[in-house]
């Protein structure tokens, strides 16, 4: 398995895992707007897509994790919100979820970010034992609050 930084050559294997994802999460199939929403982040420079596949020539996709810049004004430092995680069903519990983890982290480091937030669905107890197991804290300082629009 190799986890390599996705350019725009590999939006058609990134595709169909954000699809899978959204379907995870309640939305409807729609391929060719997953890939459409990938491809505007990548060309506005929104989002950096980890991909995991089978072999440093592409191979099989097999997960992938999407993250977002933002900033922490009190540190003055940039920050990573890991907005999207997903491995493939037939690979689960491989070690895919946990080498995407650990490059999103190498990744942090490598930006001279603070750190690293995410959420899940409070439900979602496998995603949480994995964060945890890879050192992931629950927030016990904030409350988190969204208003949407």
């Amino acid at each position: 398995m190799h986890i390599k930084r996705a350019t725009f050559s590999e939006l058609d294997a990134a595709a169909p895992l954000f699809d899978a994802y959204r379907q995870f999460y309640g939305q409807r199939s729609d391929v060719a707007a997953a890939r459409a929403f990938l491809d505007e982040r990548l060309r506005r420079d929104e989002s950096v897509i980890f991909l995991a596949v089978e072999d440093k020539e592409l191979g099989e996709a097999l997960g992938f994790t999407q993250l977002y810049p933002s900033f922490s004004s009190v540190s003055l430092k940039r920050l990573w919100i890991l907005n999207d995680l997903f491995v493939g069903p037939n690979v689960r519990r491989g070690g895919v979820g946990r080498r995407l983890l650990d490059r999103a982290r190498e990744w942090a480091i490598e930006t001279g970010a603070k750190g690293l937030v995410l959420a899940t669905a409070v439900d979602n107890s496998k995603a949480r034992a994995l964060y945890e197991s890879c050192g992931w804290k629950q927030d016990d300082e904030f409350q988190h609050y969204h208003l949407f629009v």
